[in-house]
Order: C-alpha cells, then structure tokens, then sequence
C-alpha cells in the first residue's frame, strides 16, 4: 500500500498546460500544407493534428489524476489524514473536474473530426482545426483553480512522514509541553523541534529505531485538549486520527510536577475522555519529568486518583522516566516493545485459532501453517547424551603429533611417500568405513529406483539363461518351426510364430542400427588436402572411361596460368562439342533485353517506337510519385514558402513562440 507521495509529478498551471500541449503538437506535426494539395491530404493532415492534441491534452490529465491516491483505496488513516488536512470533498471535486474535462475535450476531438471529414477547403479545415483546439485551449483554462489546489496538495503530501500503518508501532500523546517530542528524540534521530513552550509540534513526526532486530516506528503527535471533537482544531485532529486507526502501543504522557500548565486532574480527565480511542490497544500511562516530582510526593487524593484510573483500565501499566536526566528512558522503551512483540504473535496465534475452530474441513490453519515451519530436534526417550573424553587424554598417554618422532602413527601422507609418491600411488578412499562387515568396504554401491535396490531384481544367470533361450530359437528355426508351409492347426502356434516373426525383425532392425552407428562412429574424416586431385591423375581418369580430355585439360592449365586456353585460339566455329557450345554461351557477353533484337522484349512490345512510347508514359506517369516521395507534411525544412503561424498576421507585443 502506498503510504508516501513524493513521486507525484509536478501539476502544472493552466496556461502552462496549453504551451506544453500545443508545442508539442507544432513539433511533432509541424505545418507544411500548400493550396495545390489534395483535399484529402489536407482533412487528414488537420485531422490528425486535432487527435493528437486532443491524446496529449487527455495523457497529461491522466497522469495527474493517476498520480494522486484515490480516497477509496488507501488506508483508513491516511483517508482520514488526507480528509483533516485538505477536505476529502474539495480534493475529489478537484480530481472530479479534471476528469470531466478529459471527457468534454475528447468529446470536442470527436465532433471536429467528423467536420472535417467533410471539409471543402484549405480555409476550412484550418479554421475547423483552429476552432478544436481554441475550445480544447478554453477548457484548459476553466481548469486553473483546480489545478493551483493540487499543485498545493502535492507539495504538502511530498512533506508529510511516511507512516506505515501495518508495523510496529509506538505512538505518543497527551497534553502540549508534557515532553513527548523530548521522548522521541531520545530513542530516534528523529529531527523533532523541542522547546519549553505549548503546541511546538503542529503536525505528526515519525522516528524509527531498531529492537531485538526488528524495525519499530515511533509516532510524535501534536497535544491535545480536553474539549468535545467538534471543537478541535486540525493540529488536534491529526493525533486523534492516528490514535483512531493506526494499530499501535499508546504511550499516554503526563507532567506530575504541571510545569506544562495543565492540572494532574485535567491530565487524568482527557485520559478518561479519549479513553474509547484505545479499545484493544497497549496502553501505558508514562510519568514524566519524575526529576522534579514523582507520583509518591503527589497528595493522597491526587494519588488515590491515579491509582483508581489504572484500577479502572486493567490493560493499562504505569510507566516512569525523565527525558531530562535520560532515567529509564531506554527501560521504559525496551518494556514497550517486548509487551508490543507479544502481543501481536498473542493475536496472529489467536486468529490462526479462530480459522481452526470456524473451518471443520480444515484442521490446519494458520497456527497450524506457523507450527508446521518450526521443527525441534529432540533425543529418543530413555537416552541420555553424555559427554565423551578420549582415553588417551584422560591416561595422559595423548601425544602431540611430531615428525622427528620414530614410534608417531603412519599417516596417508607416509604412506603416499613409500609407495612411489603422488602420481603413482592411489590411496583407498573406503578402507576406513565403519560397516558391520568389513567385508562390504569394496561393495558396489547399488542404484536405486523409486525407493527400490535396482540389484534385488536383477537375475546372477540371466546371461546363461539368455544363451539357452537364443540356442533353443536357433534349433527350432532350423527345424523348420517358423516355415510358412507348416500348416497351423493349433491358434497357439500360430501366434507363437506370428510373435517370433516380429521379435526377428526387431533384432534385425537393432542390429542394422548397431552396425550404421557404429560404422558411422569409426569412420574418419578425410581431410580437405586428401580430397583434391592432381590433372594427371583426371587424364588418366578420363582416358579409362574412353572420355577426351584434351579440351578440359587446356582449360584447366589455362586457369592456372592465367592465359587464354589454346583449344579457344582461332576460329572457333570449328569446335562444334556440347562442351564447346555450352562454354559459348556461359561466355557470351551480357546484352539489354529491351534492346537485344530477339525480335520480342520482356515488356511484349516488339516495335521500337511503341516501346519508346511506353516507356515515355511511364516516366511521365511516376513523375507525381517521385514528388510525393521526397517531400511530406512531417518534412522539417521549408522549401517554398515562409511559416505562416509565426510571420502571417499583425505583429503584437510580447514573445513569439511557435504554437
């Protein structure tokens, strides 16, 4: 939950608003619309600048209106702060306002994009574009006062603390100038104003501390007075929102010695009547600045006052410290949060006992989730662990390892030297196991699948029993078992052998697998440089299959030599081989298509001058597209005219920005 506003954008003013908007549009569609246009090209030019102003006019009031908390949707103290502090109905009427005006401005959008659709000018889509975005301008502005309060607003919640409602927290009250911003600053850095005089703190001050590794907030509030709700003031009304609705340990201040200006009997009285905000809540009375006097030099009737209103308010506990002097100030802190620690598990523990009792499908719930995370390891019953001293320590015959001694133990490490050294000597990593039977030290250790010893299933003879079967296959194979022609008279037989026939083909299948692979795995790569072949050894091939090879043989020497091939030199025309007249055309020069005589072009028009003549129309006939290609309405630069909006009209005084 969000309980801090300092990322809320700036809210602009009205007449800020229009110059960012309308700059924007001049910048991403600048004008450049000439009288010879299309009109079409001219609705959809200004048809597109009225949408795009009216989506950056709608964009912008979003985000304001995204960026502020909706009242509905935060927590019940931040509404009520929020409410004391600005009027939740002046805020809403505020937000109200800028979303109606988002709905007004797409509405003008929409009715002057269906005018201009229908445009017959130049002149009248300009002034159908002017007048959308003066009355887009002219809602703007109506906005100025709304827009000026949550500017307000946002810079006041920027300053405000963040107050988490939901952690641990400890929130101090009373009368003014009875030292509770003194407390705050003793167990936080909190940067609180602390002076001798009533109402310096106006407004909430949060400081957090950390105890027992866990972070605690600590909450200063303004002094109250004793007077009905109706009549307090805003500085009054923020402490008894927080005291309403933040979950909390009340630390309720009073000044025995009343050098705060409020009588021991008033202080007891707005204790009475705030009394109803702390129902179900840690409450401590906490007597302060017992330097200058203590609840035992009070009166008897003022004592017996104090002593009936902790007898009245069972939850309550008497504190004592004095900020001056620094006494008990830390006790009194450390009693508040362990009373604190406890009783927020007391109430999560309560509640995961309330959803066992309320479900009867579901014995566990959340006491049960939060026992069921803790574990604690506990000895069988009967069994005693005791500690264990060596008996060499206690004989005293212990003695320290040394390396000049002849009688020490032989290490790995001697060993290792002995044997040949590291390298060559591998030392049993398993002799050391303490097993029942040191026989089972070497024992392959077994795979298990499923929670099962894979070797409890698995047969010693399969293999003989494997041989037998394959042989007794093979005898009956030879005997003539499996032949076709054997009539089947039996339906066992016959799927015997309808099931051996498959079995067969099966083995067949995998060992023709067996082969490819393995004949694909052993076979070795010929290298590049193995693959070539010299141009003897292709004479000598094409002369034992009755081939020529005279022509490819000058060929190649000529390619190798970089000279003309000495069967190519001379008339040509004699050489009449497939091979001759396939290398003549693979040579021959490339020719234009349109021009190559062939007596027929790859248009299909075979007179010259009926060609000319398309070929002249379709030049004449791309002219418009090569114009409209290279020069758009989005184009930056201006080629032929000046830019009407900043030189057309009378010049008046002031700035003139482009819009």
């Amino acid at each position: 939950m969000k309980t801090t506003w300092k990322d809320i954008a700036p809210v602009p003013t009205s007449q800020e608003f229009i110059d960012i908007v309308l700059s924007r549009t001049q910048r991403r569609l600048p004008t450049q619309i000439r009288a010879g246009f299309k009109i079409s090209r001219i609705r959809g030019f200004y048809t597109r600048k009225v949408k795009f102003t009216s989506e950056t006019f709608c964009e912008k009031l979003q985000a304001i209106l995204e960026g502020f908390p909706r009242i509905q949707d935060i927590h019940p103290f931040h509404k009520d702060l929020i409410n004391t502090l600005y009027d939740a109905d002046h805020f809403k009427i505020a937000l109200g306002t800028l979303s109606r005006a988002k709905g007004l401005i797409e509405t003008v959008s929409r009715d002057y994009v269906r005018l201009l659709k229908y445009a017959q000018s130049l002149f009248q889509c300009k002034s159908l574009k002017r007048a959308a975005l003066g009355r887009m301008a002219t809602i703007c502005k109506r906005l100025k006062d709304p827009l000026v309060y949550l500017e307000q607003v946002r810079q006041h919640l920027g300053r405000l603390p963040s107050i988490d409602p939901n952690t641990r927290t400890l929130l101090i009250c009373g009368y003014p100038n009875v030292g509770k911003s003194s407390f705050l600053k003793s167990i936080t850095r909190a940067d609180v104003d602390v002076q001798p005089y009533a109402f310096t703190t106006k407004s909430l001050f949060v400081g957090h501390f950390d105890y027992k590794y866990l972070r605690f907030q600590a909450i200063d509030t303004p002094g109250i007075l004793d007077h009905p709700l109706e009549e307090m003031n805003t500085i009054e009304m923020q402490s008894i929102t927080a005291i309403a609705h933040l979950r909390s340990a009340i630390l309720y201040f009073m000044d025995l010695s009343e050098q705060c200006g409020y009588s021991v009997s008033a202080q007891m009285a707005l204790f009475n009547s705030i009394k109803p905000l702390f129902a179900n809540k840690l409450t401590f009375i906490v007597i302060n600045k017992t330097d200058v006097t203590k609840p035992e030099d009070l009166d008897p009737e003022t004592q017996q006052q104090l002593k009936d209103l902790l007898t009245q308010n069972s939850n309550t506990e008497l504190l004592q410290l004095s900020c001056v002097t620094s006494e008990n100030v830390q006790e009194v802190k450390n009693t508040v949060c362990d009373r604190l620690i406890a009783d927020r598990v007391a109430s999560k523990l309560k509640a995961g006992q309330a959803s066992q009792s309320a479900t009867a499908d579901a014995p566990t719930g959340r006491l049960g989730d939060l026992l069921a995370r803790i574990h604690v390891t506990r000895p069988m019953e009967g069994s005693v662990s005791e500690t264990y001293i060596p008996e060499a320590v206690k004989n005293g015959t212990y003695k320290k390892f040394d390396k000049a001694d002849p009688e020490r133990r032989k290490l790995e490490r001697d060993i290792e030297e002995e044997e040949g050294g590291a390298g060559v000597y591998n030392f049993d990593m398993k002799k050391n196991y303490l097993l029942a039977d040191d026989e089972w030290k070497h024992d392959k250790v077994p795979e298990f699948l499923n929670g099962r010893n894979i070797a409890d299933y698995v047969d010693p003879d399969i293999e003989e029993k494997l041989a037998a079967l394959e042989a007794e296959e093979d005898r009956l194979q030879e005997e003539g078992f499996y032949d076709e022609s054997e009539s089947m008279s039996d339906e066992d037989d016959a799927d015997i052998r309808m099931k051996a026939n498959l079995i067969r083909n099966k083995t067949t299948l995998m060992k023709n697998d067996a082969r490819m692979k393995k004949s694909l795995k052993n076979k070795a790569q010929i290298p590049r440089a193995k693959k070539s072949r010299t141009l003897g050894q292709m004479e000598k091939h094409f002369t034992s299959i009755g081939l020529d090879s005279s022509a490819t043989t000058d060929r190649a020497r000529a390619q190798i030599r970089n000279v003309r091939p000495a069967s190519t030199i001379g008339d040509e025309m004699e050489v009449d081989t497939p091979s001759a007249r396939a290398r003549s055309v693979s040579r021959a020069p490339r020719t234009n298509r349109l021009t190559d005589g062939l007596g027929k072009s790859s248009t299909g028009v075979t007179d010259p001058v009926s060609r000319d003549k398309a070929e002249r129309i379709a030049k004449v006939g791309q002219r418009q597209m090569n114009r409209m290609a290279r020069q758009g309405e989005a184009d930056r630069h201006t080629t032929a005219s000046l830019p009407a909006h900043l030189l057309k009209g009378k010049r008046k005084m002031g700035t003139n920005r482009s819009r």
